[in-house]
C-alpha cells in the first residue's frame, strides 16, 4: 500500500449515501496516512441509507479543489441523485478533474460525473443501471470489479470494495495524472 501522509482526500456525499462505500474507502485512505474530509451540500451530519451518521467537515460551496489531493464519490441512489443537483458539488468535481487529481467512484457515485462533463473518452464501471447515462456522457462502460483509467478508479458495488480501496490508495499515492482531465480535448 502506498503511504499517503500529507495527502488530503475529499469525500463528497450527502444523505442517502451507501454506508460501506463511505466508511471502507475512508478507512483505507486514513490507514494509509491521508487526511479525509467529508464535503457535502448539507451541514451538520448526514445519514447513510443504512443509518450510519457522518459529520460534515465542509460545505460544497466552501470547498476548493486546490485544497485536496484526491476525491472519492461513494454511491447510494439518493446520494448520487442529490449530489448531481448541487451546482457547487458539480463544479468541485469538475475542478478536481481539471487539476488532474485522482478520483475514486463506486456504484451510483458516477452520476455526478455526467453533470460535470468529465467522461468523454474515459473507461469506467458503475452500478449497472448507470451504464446508459455514462455511455451517453461519452464514456466506455465495462462490467469489471475495478477499472483504472488515468487516475479515475471505479467499481460497481460494495462487494468490490477491497479491490477498489487497493487501487484508490495506489492512484492517490501516484499523485497527478495528466490524462485525468475535465475535457477529452484537453488531454489530447
Amino acid at each position: 500500500m502506498a503511504h499517503l501522509t500529507g495527502k488530503k482526500v475529499a469525500f463528497l456525499a450527502t444523505n442517502g449515501f451507501e454506508d460501506s462505500e463511505l466508511r471502507s474507502p475512508w478507512e483505507a485512505v486514513t490507514n494509509a496516512g491521508a487526511e479525509a474530509v467529508l464535503v457535502s451540500p448539507s451541514t451538520g451530519t448526514i445519514t447513510g441509507k443504512n443509518g450510519h451518521e457522518a459529520q460534515v467537515d465542509l460545505a460544497t460551496g466552501d470547498a476548493s479543489a486546490a485544497d485536496f489531493d484526491a476525491l472519492v464519490l461513494p454511491g447510494g441512489v439518493v446520494n448520487g441523485d442529490h449530489l448531481r443537483m448541487d451546482a457547487a458539488a458539480v463544479a468541485f468535481t469538475r475542478d478536481i478533474f481539471a487539476q488532474h487529481k485522482p478520483v475514486g467512484v463506486i456504484c451510483h457515485g458516477g452520476w455526478i460525473l455526467t453533470d460535470a462533463d468529465v467522461l468523454r473518452g474515459r473507461t469506467l464501471t458503475s452500478y449497472p443501471s448507470l451504464q446508459t447515462d455514462l455511455r451517453n456522457a461519452g464514456a466506455t462502460w465495462v462490467d469489471e470489479e475495478v477499472v483504472v483509467d488515468q487516475g479515475l478508479v471505479s467499481s460497481r458495488v460494495p462487494d468490490d470494495l477491497p479491490a477498489f480501496n487497493d487501487k484508490l490508495v495506489e492512484e492517490i499515492g501516484e499523485g497527478l495524472h495528466e490524462g485525468q482531465t475535465a475535457s477529452a480535448a484537453a488531454s489530447g
